[in-house]
Order: C-alpha cells, then structure tokens, then sequence
C-alpha cells in the first residue's frame, strides 16, 4: 500500500480526527513502510492498516454523531442549507466494512490506472503499430533486384544472458516474427529465419517517424480479394523455385476461391494469413508466404544506414565477434564455443586467431549448441581449416559462387586430418546448421546432441501494392549430396544425447578415438 493511497484512506475519518490526528497516522505510516521491508512485512503492515480503519473509522463516527444531529437542526431552525440525519442507528459494522473495501478497491484501481495513464504511448508508437511499421520495410526481405547478400541468421550480438529465443520464427504470423539480417539487425534480439538474405535499413527508435501514414486496416471486398489472388498466383509461376509446385499451388488457390472458402474474409491481415495457409497446404513450404502491412509499403527497398552498419560493427567487437571460448580441454582436445557465424570481412581476424590457438591440438570440438547462424561465407571460412584441399559447401540459400568453395589449404594449419566433434542442439539453426550439414556429408565431422532447428531455404520480398506482398524462395542451389536438405527436418546428430551432456559425451569420443590412435 503507498503513502498517497493511505492518505486517501485516512479521508473516510471525520474531518475532526483527520485535523487532530492525520499527520500523526501518516508520519507513523512512513516510519513503518521505511522499517518494515520485504514481501512478508509489507503484507502484514498493510493488513495492520486495514484492521485499523476497520475498527476506528465506526468508532469516531459514533463519537460525532451528536453533534451532526445537533447542527443539522440548528440550521433547520435558522433557514440555512441543512442536511439531515435520517436515521438514529449508527450504521452496521458489516455495511461500515464493504464500504471501507469498496473505497479501497475503487483507490487502487484509480491509482493503476493513473500509473498505466502515464506510460501510455500513442498508437502510432504502440508495440503492434510498430510491428507494422516494420512491415513496412519490405527490405527485410531480399529484394529480387538486390544482389544476393550473404547469409545472416540470428546472432543476438552482444547478449549477456547466453540464452538465445528460442521460438521457430518460421511457424509465426507476418506480426509475430521479423525477418531480418545480422548484419543490420543484430543488435536487436530477435528469431526469424525465414528471409535472411535481406538487407534492412536501420531499426526505428520510439522518437522516430515510421514509414507511410497509418491506415485503417484494409476491407477487402470480392474484386480486392480477386486482384490480390491474381498477383500471388503470378509472382508463384514466375519466381518460385519449383515451377511444378508452383503450379499446385495456384489451382489450389483457385479452387479454394471457387468454393467460396475466401468468401467471409474482409479484414486484410486475415486475407494474408489465409492464403498463406492455403499456400503451405500445397506446397509444405515454410517461407511461402503472404504478408500484409498496414502501413503503406515503400516502392523501392530501403537500404542499411552508416550508424547501423557502425552500430553492427561494434556490437560485434565488443562481444569478440560472438567466439565465447577456444580453449586446450584434457588429453590435447581443442574446444571452441562459436554463437554465430559472423561476418568474415569484420571478424576474419578473431576467427583466424581462434583457429590458430587450436592449431596444436589433437582432437576439434565445435560448440554450436547456442549458435544461431550468420554468413556462409564464415560457414567457409571456418571450414576451411579441416581440409587440405578446396571443398564445396553446399548452401540452400544461393547458387554457387566462387565462394562456396573452402580455401583449403590453409597456410600453417595442422588440423585438417584431426578428428573433428560438433555439438547441436534444438537452438542450432540456419548458416550452423549448413556446417553441420555440408560437414556430415563429407564425412568430416561427428554430431554430438540434438537434432538441428530446421531452417535451411530463404526468400525474397515481392510487393504486390501498397499493403500486400509475398516472400518466394527463389535461390536454385546444388545440393550434390542430396536431393533434400534439412529445411523443416533439421540435421540429425550422428550420436544423439541431451545438448546438456553434448560435450561430456564428445570429450569421451574423443579421447577413446585417440587412444585408438
């Protein structure tokens, strides 16, 4: 209970008592909320307080009773306003008690809402409105005009608690999720993997503007709903990776509109989600998708800004470009915990030491368990250490380059004929899920932990108007080990244990192999 709300309390006594008396009983509260901390104190001061009014606030009313019979009768008499006591009982306990608790109930609700009053943000800097807003940067996707950026998952740069979020970004709603890259928005904590190769601009703060004028949501009547099926089905045929499923797709979408499941639709964001599901239905891809933004989408993708590329940069020197240890463990063992994949044209030095202080040990462990990806060309960069010759790194996102191949060998490095260890767990996704993958299927490594999160295809923003648009995977990869990847299955561990006893079981792996040896 605060000192306003007593005070407040204290006016229930007659205005007699409160001049006597009510400076007394407050100074007394402050004294004892100042001694009397702690949930268990607190709690019995404010019970205290309550049997007092309880018992006292019945007690002085009787004593003035009298005198408000008296005076209301004299000004009876004498002509003058009057109020008049009806009745000579003095009220019951029980009716003095519900009224004391309606007070008090009706006071702590005012004072809430008082409190929730001041932190009130308008509605254009709300939470949700914000969520638009973001939506409203169709940059966070790859554009189909930009140039294939580098893979940037989830890195949570500079995070202090070591527990990385752990929601599937790939299951949420356009509001719920953001897709986005590292390299501009690593400094904001965040889950999305669906559309990595994007290139946002710099993220918003609460003092600053946000793109287009907030609109009412949008009501779609039958031809709206009709012009935007038609631009889905187009951009499907034409960008989508698998025409023959595109082509599923769009007569899936047609019959639905034919038998009038889309009929009883208005509202925008629930068209987009709709033809989403109707979309994943068919073609059971995750990062097929239609968004929908309130605020008006920009006609041209917005790019990164110098601040947030400096933002980025520093984020990432101050957290040692998220290597968290490389250390020599018991027998000889190199162990290196790596959170992220990070940019190699900022972080090539740290990752190049990082080897380097391994590079006299006898068995590698890899520590991906908190890694939420990054850039393939760090996924290769790091790679490149376990081989004495080129090797192609199969990467879902993009077609190959000249980069999907390791610089292998790599000058001074003695551990490209080691036994190599990479622990996973269920928190392990995209670029480090590529190096467990390309990895496994050479034939290099051993997984240790947990089957991967599953988030390997990426995609590309295509704006259909000013609030629809859609995300198409249109990156045609080789993929020369299989004809499926681990997009919704994750990699699977090649020795399967809880993440929590991942790197006990590869330190026994280990030593047992070079015993053998």
């Amino acid at each position: 209970m605060s000192e306003k709300i007593y005070a407040c309390l204290l006016r229930l006594f007659p205005s007699g008592f409160r001049e006597a008396y009510g400076e007394a009983a407050l100074q007394l509260f402050r004294d004892r909320a100042r001694d009397e901390r702690g949930f268990s104190r607190t709690l019995r001061l404010s019970l205290d307080l309550l049997a007092d009014l309880a018992i006292s606030i019945p007690r002085e009313y009787r004593h003035i009773r009298p005198a408000l019979i008296g005076a209301a009768v004299q000004r009876r008499l004498e002509g003058a306003p009057y109020f008049f006591v009806l009745e000579e009982e003095s009220p019951g306990p029980g009716a003095l008690i519900f009224g004391c608790a309606v007070s008090m109930v009706a006071l702590s609700l005012f004072s809430s809402l008082l409190g929730h009053a001041g932190n009130h943000r308008p509605l254009s800097d709300s939470a949700d409105q914000r969520r638009h807003a973001a939506y409203a940067r169709p940059s966070a996707f790859r554009h189909p005009t930009a140039q294939v950026a580098d893979d940037a998952e989830d890195t949570t740069i500079g995070s202090t608690s070591g527990q990385p979020p752990t929601t599937d970004a790939s299951h949420l709603r356009p509001d719920e999720a953001m897709p986005n890259d590292s390299q501009w928005n690593a400094l904001l904590p965040r889950d999305s993997s669906r559309f990595p190769q994007a290139k946002p601009p710099q993220p918003q703060d609460d003092a600053s503007p946000v793109i287009g004028t907030p609109a009412e949501n949008v009501k779609l009547d039958a031809a709206e709903r009709q012009r935007v099926m038609d631009a889905v089905i187009q951009n499907l045929k034409k960008y989508y990776i698998d025409p023959d499923v595109a082509g599923k797709v769009a007569d899936a979408l047609l019959a639905h509109e034919k038998n009038g499941d889309d009929d009883t639709v208005t509202d925008g964001g629930a068209f987009a989600n709709l033809l989403t599901k109707q979309i994943r239905d068919v073609s059971h891809d995750m990062h097929l998708e239609v968004v929908y933004s309130q605020n008006p989408l920009p006609d041209r993708p917005l790019g990164p800004t110098p601040e947030g590329l400096a933002r980025y940069r520093k984020a990432l020197v101050l957290d040692n470009c998220t290597f968290k240890k490389a250390e020599i463990l018991p027998h000889n063992i190199g162990y290196l915990k790596l959170n992220a994949f990070p940019d190699p044209s900022i972080c090539q030095a740290t990752a190049t030491a990082a080897m380097a202080s391994l590079n006299h040990a006898d068995a590698i462990i890899f520590d991906l368990r908190e890694n939420r990806g990054g850039f393939s060309t760090s996924v290769s960069l790091i790679a490149a250490y376990l081989f004495d010759h080129p090797e192609y790194m199969y990467d879902p996102r993009e077609s190959p380059t000249q980069q999907s191949w390791t610089l292998s060998p790599v000058a001074g490095n003695r551990l490209a004929d080691k036994p190599v260890y990479v622990l996973t767990s269920v928190l392990t996704i995209s670029a480090a899920e590529q190096f467990c993958y390309d990895l496994k299927m050479l034939k290099r490594v051993t997984l240790v932990g947990e089957t991967t999160r599953g988030s390997a295809h990426a995609g590309v923003f295509h704006r259909i108007d000013d609030h629809f648009g859609m995300g198409i995977p249109e990156a045609r990869a080789i993929n020369p080990y299989s004809k499926t990847d681990w997009e919704g299955t994750g990699v699977e561990p090649d020795v399967k244990v809880k993440a929590a006893v991942a790197l006990e079981t590869a330190e026994k792996l280990a030593e047992s192999k070079l015993r053998k040896r």
